[in-house]
């Protein structure tokens, strides 16, 4: 889409130690943060995006959006949100995840973006429609939005107890599901498709990759201690 630009990183080509190794994106996981600043300029040079212009979030597994013009002032303390939205070109908004579904929209022609973190509380209480409302907000329009869902653990491979899917399938249906083993899961990826579906968001496309499958990114689910990845949303 002219104008939109979308990201998502592996865990390949950077400088962190084990089991960190190596593109380690996340700030609060024990990582050297030297090496997460390495890490994070890096990946910001190869986009040819600014490091200094990329807005990150303090994720809580909630529904709280943040608007916002630019990244937060060194002096203030990044606030406790799962959504980011900007109507400023240029700023990059970006997610972490190690098997949460990383969440990235935008409308190129209302010049609205926004990014979002996705586990399977944050989908039930509905962070992804928050999203969208805030970008409608900002003169966005669903039928113009385009989505992107990247790489995130699969409902083959997330199991949860079968009063926990009960649950999730009661607010989203869509997320229901059953691991390749026969038993409960929840696949958190169909569920935010589903809810964007609903919102009239046509444009969207979803990673084959289910990162706790996957050797090439980072699982909490299968490692524990580990990185996380980014995905990264701007609008030039």
């Amino acid at each position: 889409m002219s104008g939109a630009h979308f990201a998502f990183t592996d865990r390949w080509g950077g400088v962190s130690a084990v089991p960190y190794e190596e593109l380690n994106l996340g700030g609060a996981v024990g990582d050297d943060p030297e090496a997460v600043r390495h890490n994070r300029a890096a990946v910001a040079g190869n986009l040819g995006i600014d490091p200094a212009r990329v807005v990150w979030m303090n994720q809580v597994h909630g529904r709280d959006v943040a608007v916002v013009d630019g990244p937060w002032a060194e002096s203030r303390e990044i606030p406790a949100v799962d959504a980011v939205v900007t109507a400023r070109r240029g700023v990059a908004l970006a997610v972490l995840t190690a098997d949460c579904t990383p969440v990235l929209l935008a409308d190129p022609v209302a010049a609205v973006a926004a990014a979002a973190h996705a586990g399977r509380p944050g989908m039930i209480a509905g962070v992804v429609p928050a999203a969208v409302e805030a970008m409608v907000a900002l003169g966005a329009r669903p039928d113009r939005i385009v989505a992107r869902t990247g790489p995130a653990v699969c409902g083959r491979c997330y199991e949860v107890p079968a009063d926990m899917r009960a649950d999730v399938a009661a607010v989203e249906p869509a997320a229901y599901a059953e691991t390749s083993w026969g038993t409960p899961a929840v696949d958190v990826t169909a569920g935010v498709h589903a809810q964007l579906d609903r919102l009239g968001v046509r444009d969207r496309e979803q990673s084959p990759v289910c990162t706790r499958e996957s050797g090439d990114h980072f699982s909490y689910r299968r490692d524990r201690t580990t990185g996380r990845l980014a995905g990264y949303v701007w609008l030039d």
